[in-house]
């Protein structure tokens, strides 16, 4: 499988991704995945899964597992040179192989909870800041082995989107992608100190929380209660609002300034 997130990747992955057929907004494609189809979970083996911070967070509630452990236990980490912060993958099983290890015979343990590259799958979404926001390209994804064209229901790539829930990835994604273009921008790659505070603040959000107390965070900021409470609640809609807030703080704490955070 093609995993392909192009906020996040590397220069090598968005070149390979320009060389993939492009399909408009309107276009559709036809195309769908279910144990029926003679390649089923074939595509969930010898991967490079980037995972966003978003994705870390949905793995992790999923599995009610610490943040901490998942990373250690499920992923490889590399800086990005150009921005310095952490990346990371999703670390294959070391068997024959080398499946992904949430797969089993009946297909993805986490399926409610995957990855949003599994779930954009056989769609590649290209993203850039464009002067009014967001600019999206999408890429069709047709490896040989793969038997979901062959029949199907046809969607646009928002209907795909929409069919796959990835809504909410997308959105995070793209705030998280903005973070990152900003510190691109800067020439600037984060310092070693700044390094571990994004790590902590993106990917460990329990730890962040208690970084929030510790510091009286939300004693200097102008946030309403509501926002206040919801940022600390431990549940999935909490915990997005956390990872919202941290990138919101990390612009704050790089830049001196952030477009959604006022001080008091």
């Amino acid at each position: 499988m093609v995993a392909l997130q192009d906020e996040i990747t590397s220069e090598d992955k968005r070149s390979f991704m320009e060389q993939l057929p492009e399909i408009n907004a309107t276009e559709t494609f036809c195309f769908d995945c279910h144990p029926g189809v003679p390649c089923f979970n074939q595509c969930c083996a010898e991967l490079t899964l980037p995972l966003t911070p978003y994705d870390v967070m949905r793995l992790c509630r999923h599995l009610s597992i610490q943040s901490q452990d998942f990373m250690t236990t499920y992923t490889t980490q590399q800086i990005d040179t150009e921005t310095g912060f952490a990346m990371h993958t999703l670390k294959m099983n070391k068997e024959p192989g080398e499946p992904c290890p949430f797969v089993s015979p009946a297909g993805c343990m986490v399926y409610d909870d995957r990855p949003g590259a599994c779930r954009a799958y056989p769609l590649g979404r290209g993203t850039k800041m464009g002067l009014e926001g967001i600019v999206e390209r999408y890429f069709l994804v047709r490896e040989e082995h793969c038997h979901g064209f062959d029949e199907g229901t046809y969607r646009t790539p928002a209907e795909w989107f929409a069919n796959e829930d990835l809504i909410p990835y997308n959105d995070s994604n793209d705030r998280y992608m903005r973070l990152l273009s900003l510190v691109k921008a800067s020439g600037k790659p984060l310092d070693a100190r700044l390094q571990g505070m994004s790590r902590l603040c993106l990917f460990h959000l329990s730890q962040f929380r208690l970084m929030i107390e510790k510091m009286r965070i939300f004693a200097h900021l102008d946030l309403s209660e509501t926002r206040k409470t919801l940022i600390m609640e431990s549940s999935l809609e909490g915990d997005s609002a956390c990872l919202d807030f941290a990138m919101d703080w990390m612009e704050l704490v790089i830049f001196g300034k952030a477009e959604r955070l006022k001080r008091t």
